[in-house]
């Protein structure tokens, strides 16, 4: 662990009581106090994109700090040489799971911060692409079956544009609950989009994330329905991007391993694991959830994710279900 922190003292003055905190290998973090004020301080390390992430969630944390009341933690300072942001420590003794109405509502809040005049100012949200759909194919075509290309053709274009700040990866890790309310973390990968895109984390088992939460059908209809009271005119559906992300090969791996590799297609070949969960688990639980969506616009898909399951299970016995401890219920 890390216990010197490499900023500049001019930036805050001596750092005090420091201590490192676990993160992902692509940052350092570290609680801190700087002139008796609690902060956290994180470092983009490790890759070509570090000083993209760096500047990519500085722009994001000044956005979201439009929210009121407040979403994100202020900006105390940064060591741009370095790609340090120092940031408030926020009040928790220790990370619990979230309401899912609370939740989704800070979701909402977060995603209607930006508009139409902050184009430019973050990249585009990642959305599906032909590349993805080939993929997708081909692993369909290796258990007997065709893709309903209709619905699946139109996905990308259907999926991309909007100018909703999306958090990119808002795990239960980086959303704390906090004075009633949501407060979002790590915004390294932060862009522009859609917001129904992580919406559909609620049902997808959050397919950035480490760990599968699955959110009990009560809730998730609860958590859905309060998004939508805030942002009754969001565009497009939660189903489709539904599908966005089952046909998205590299939302089976942490983002250090997304080289650009067909995961989808390694699925025939082998299985892996991230945090407790394999990969042939990930997916089947995703082909479920498709599966059970009542939307006519993808019901072709939503028929192709059921058979496609049930060869997935009957190939690979093991998919059915992930290990308790990693198939998280959130109540």
């Amino acid at each position: 662990m890390w216990r010197r922190i490499p900023i500049d003292d001019r930036v805050l003055g001596r750092p005090k009581h420091v201590r490192g905190i676990t993160s992902s290998p692509r940052s350092r973090v570290w609680s801190a106090e700087f002139d008796g004020v609690p902060a956290v301080v994180k470092q983009s390390v490790g890759g070509s994109d570090a000083e993209q992430r760096y500047r990519r969630e500085l722009t994001a944390l000044r956005l979201a700090g439009r929210a009121e009341p407040r979403l994100a933690p202020r900006v105390l300072g940064t060591d741009p040489e370095r790609r340090i942001v120092v940031l408030e420590r926020l009040p928790v003794r220790r990370r619990t799971m979230p309401d899912w109405v609370v939740y989704a509502e800070g979701l909402a809040r977060l995603h209607e911060v930006t508009t139409a005049a902050d184009a430019g100012s973050l990249l585009p949200a990642d959305v599906p692409t032909d590349a993805d759909l080939a993929a997708f194919r081909g692993l369909c075509a290796d258990f007997g079956l065709t893709t309903p290309d209709d619905e699946l053709d139109p996905l990308p274009r259907r999926l991309s544009g909007g100018h909703d700040l999306v958090h990119g990866d808002p795990c239960v890790g980086n959303a704390l609950p906090v004075d009633g309310r949501t407060w979002f973390l790590d915004f390294e990968h932060a862009a522009l989009g859609n917001g129904l895109t992580e919406l559909a984390y609620l049902r997808m088992g959050f397919p950035t994330c480490w760990n599968l939460n699955v959110v009990p059908a009560d809730r998730l209809a609860a958590a859905e329905a309060a998004y939508r009271a805030l942002r009754p005119d969001a565009p497009g559906t939660v189903a489709e991007h539904c599908v966005g992300w089952l046909v998205r090969g590299d939302a089976l791996v942490q983002r250090a391993h997304r080289d650009g590799r067909d995961h989808l297609g390694r699925l025939l070949r082998e299985d892996w694991r991230w945090g407790f969960v394999g990969a042939r688990q990930r997916f089947a639980h995703r082909l479920g959830v498709v599966g059970a969506l009542t939307d006519p616009a993808v019901a072709g898909t939503a028929r192709l994710a059921r058979a496609l399951r049930e060869r997935v299970l009957a190939r690979w016995p093991d998919a059915a279900r992930p290990p308790r401890k990693a198939a998280h219920t959130s109540e």
